[in-house]
């Protein structure tokens, strides 16, 4: 039986406990003892008969390093040409706590979460913990390559939030930039202004050209937004899109 909440009394069968799990993670759980512990939190400790004391403290370490693994494996993928400062920057985003607390309540770890802190304030990174543990959990009852099919198919693709971290806060130009130096290649912008009458703006197109031939095109307020836009458009055609 899953253990009690602060009252005493049983959050979730395991029947229950099993089938929200499976709607977080996709597939049944194996050992569901490593999943329950990975809720329970510090305050809601409790101690098995052979004096175990059972919380989420250690699964949520291995969580977060196995989260470190999948991520930098994933950008290293995604970016084949990016230095280890960007990836390592891009990284730090997507695993930092508050982004870690949006996604736990996104897939309903609230829920589950057993705990005596009252605090809403900290409900948020109390849910991004368990969700380290959780992953830790994964880790231990599937293996590593089980584990980060899961995060980048039924997290990390379904998250709007996660995507834009990795898309929009991407500095593609610097990107470019580093991929046309060391290929030895050329890059320069030309730029159109038009005004948009509807808007009562100026509209900016650039385009990028790489030894003079135009390898992205984009549109922006200004010429900076315009650059950046041409810049992601050329970014995913020398690494022939986002890949995974």
């Amino acid at each position: 039986m899953f253990p009690g909440n602060s009252n005493g009394s049983c959050r979730h069968d395991r029947k229950e406990f099993r089938s929200l799990l499976k709607k977080i993670l996709g597939f049944r759980p194996g050992n569901i003892g490593i999943y329950e512990a990975a809720f329970v939190h510090r305050s809601s400790s409790y101690t098995l008969p052979d004096g175990r004391i059972i919380n989420n403290e250690r699964l949520e370490y291995l969580g977060d390093a196995v989260l470190d693994t999948i991520l930098s494996d994933y950008l290293f993928r995604v970016f084949p040409e990016a230095s280890e400062g960007f990836l390592t920057k891009t990284r730090s985003r997507i695993v930092n706590r508050e982004v870690l607390g949006r996604i736990a309540l996104s897939i309903g770890i609230d829920k589950l979460l057993i705990s005596n802190v009252n605090s809403v304030r900290n409900s948020k990174n109390l849910c991004g913990d368990a969700f380290e543990a959780l992953i830790g959990s994964v880790f231990l009852d599937k293996g590593y390559n089980k584990t980060r099919k899961m995060f980048i198919s039924r997290i990390l693709k379904k998250n709007p939030g996660l995507i834009n971290i990795i898309s929009t806060d991407t500095d593609y130009k610097s990107l470019v930039f580093e991929w046309v130096q060391k290929n030895k290649a050329g890059l320069r912008f030309t730029y159109e202004e038009d005004y948009d009458t509807d808007q009562k703006k100026p509209v900016f197109t650039s385009t990028l050209l790489i030894n003079d031939e135009e390898s992205g095109k984009g549109q922006g307020a200004t010429k900076k937004e315009a650059e950046q836009e041409a810049s992601r458009n050329a970014w995913k055609k020398i690494t022939g899109n986002f890949r995974t």
